[in-house]
């Protein structure tokens, strides 16, 4: 394309290199962004068939075995939620934006939380509770 070709002033190319260079680092940014969305998609897969399991095989012998099946993968569900905020944290605190604004290290750290806080409750009431009742 015409305006890929290099342009004769030195100056200038080293100015675009330093453009796409910048470009290609909010590339990233999106690209991490995306991934962590698909981890907390992830996540809350893990938590949804946690809570499958249990609502389809409730009725095992013995009965704390789709419990702690169940809670197996709605625990996996909480861990991946911190894990891929910190792998997003870590990857935005090395990079810069140029072009656009990136979601802020907070709001990655409320959603992974907040998920992880959910897996907990969800853990601790698929215990407690029986048929709507509190166990005795």
């Amino acid at each position: 394309m015409a305006q890929d070709d290099p342009p004769e002033d030195p100056d200038k190319s080293t100015e675009w290199a330093e453009v796409r260079t910048d470009l290609a680092e909010d590339r990233n940014i999106m690209a991490m962004e995306r991934t962590f969305a698909g981890w907390m998609r992830t996540s809350f897969a893990a938590i949804g068939i946690g809570l499958g399991f249990k609502a389809v095989f409730g009725a095992f012998d013995p009965p704390w075995l789709a419990k702690a099946i169940a809670t197996m993968f709605i625990l996996a569900g909480g861990w991946l939620a911190i894990t891929a905020e910190r792998r997003a944290c870590h990857t935005l605190d090395k990079l810069q934006t140029h072009k656009f604004e990136a979601i802020s290290t907070p709001n990655f750290r409320a959603l992974a939380y907040a998920i992880a806080a959910g897996s907990l409750v969800l853990t601790a009431g698929l215990w407690v509770l029986n048929d709507g009742a509190i166990s005795g």
